[in-house]
């Protein structure tokens, strides 16, 4: 079994799908068992895109335009939908996915001549639907705040979720766009066990440290949910009303969940964790997850995905609805206002300058 690293979510390396060449780790017993492993460092790389805003038609996905500041995550989350992205790149999901970062340098430049065009349509902006937003190396490129400060110069209504306290950096921004209604925010927290945390989302803010979050986002006038994301039957589940009742003391006015999904190369990431991390329990979490998806490890169907089927999938959905009616975070969602959009004048065509009907 390959060892833990510390700071990192996954224990290997294997190649992704699309390589010519396979890897595995191998060992040949000269390695000493109680041996250090040595700490695996991050690369931050540009990544010269040529157009910032992403589209999709997924119907099970409540937007169709969002906006990822970076490729990979460092905060190192042993379940994140968007390992298998990184093997569209030739990199592994595994340790590649938390320690080969990709950025947008010119995320800014770019999302202002998108917003500039004649032929925008306005509608809401999700920023953070693959990679969270707000992961270490923000700190160093502010990408992410860079994309907010041209959202508040065009009025332009978004969304955003993150794991990170960092986000209340930001709060000048999301809670002057919040009290127009032109943003909201989540923040997920998966467990309130700070152990738990530690070993399955490494990198990412404390479970206190993302109620503080929303906290601060709260008090500056930002819309702020929570999401119990995603539910792991047989491992954190058992948490579910304690987060939602944890997150709206805090502050938080609605909430949502995810059942774990395991496609692609994230099934055997996650098998290979819990073996590792939660041995006890292994077999049992799994056993309850191929519940939840018709007796396989994951099922694509879009009609089911996010919540899954069965009786354990039932019982979750019921616990969360009864819970968010107890502690009031069930009201309707408010819509952000795309009426206020507005092209600043000095990000307008040159020609608008010679415009003869003003």
């Amino acid at each position: 079994m390959s060892k833990a690293i510390n700071g990192r979510g996954a224990r290997s390396n294997a190649s992704g799908r699309y390589e010519a060449d396979r890897r595995e780790a191998y060992d040949d017993g000269w390695t000493d068992q109680d041996e250090t492993v040595p700490p695996l460092r991050t690369t931050l790389s540009p990544e010269r895109a040529r157009t910032i805003i992403a589209k999709n038609t997924s119907p099970d996905v409540g937007f169709d335009r969002s906006i990822n500041p970076y490729k990979g995550c460092e905060h190192g989350c042993i379940y994140c939908y968007a390992r298998p992205s990184h093997a569209w790149m030739g990199l592994s999901p595994g340790l590649d996915f938390e320690s080969r970062i990709f950025f947008k340098p010119d995320a800014a430049r770019l999302l202002e001549q998108e917003l500039s065009k004649p032929r925008y349509v306005c509608r809401r902006i999700h920023i953070g639907g693959n990679t969270d937003p707000y992961q270490p190396v923000e700190r160093e490129t502010g990408s992410t705040r860079s994309i907010l400060e041209v959202m508040q110069r065009f009025n332009h209504p978004f969304s955003i979720i993150t794991k990170s306290v960092l986000i209340a950096r930001d709060a000048d921004i999301l809670g002057d766009m919040g009290r127009r209604g032109l943003a909201s925010a989540f923040v997920s927290i998966t467990t309130l066990d700070r152990k738990l945390a530690r070993a399955m989302e490494p990198r990412a803010s404390t479970p206190a440290k993302r109620l503080e979050a929303i906290s601060r986002l709260a008090d500056a006038g930002c819309p702020v949910g929570v999401g119990f994301a995603p539910v792991i039957p047989g491992l954190n589940d058992h948490e579910l009303e304690a987060v939602l009742e944890a997150a709206q003391k805090a502050g938080a006015t609605s909430a949502m969940y995810v059942t774990l999904r395991l496609p692609l190369e994230i099934k055997d990431l996650f098998r290979e964790w819990l073996a590792d991390a939660r041995p006890d329990r292994a077999a049992r979490v799994m056993s309850l997850i191929r519940q939840t998806r018709g007796g396989k490890d994951y099922d694509p169907d879009w009609s089911q995905r996010m919540k899954g089927t069965g009786p354990v999938a039932e019982l979750i959905a019921t616990r969360f609805k009864a819970a968010i009616k107890r502690y009031g975070l069930d009201a309707p969602r408010q819509s952000l206002d795309v009426t206020q959009f507005r092209v600043p004048a000095d990000a307008r065509p040159q020609l608008d300058l010679f415009d003869l009907a003003s």
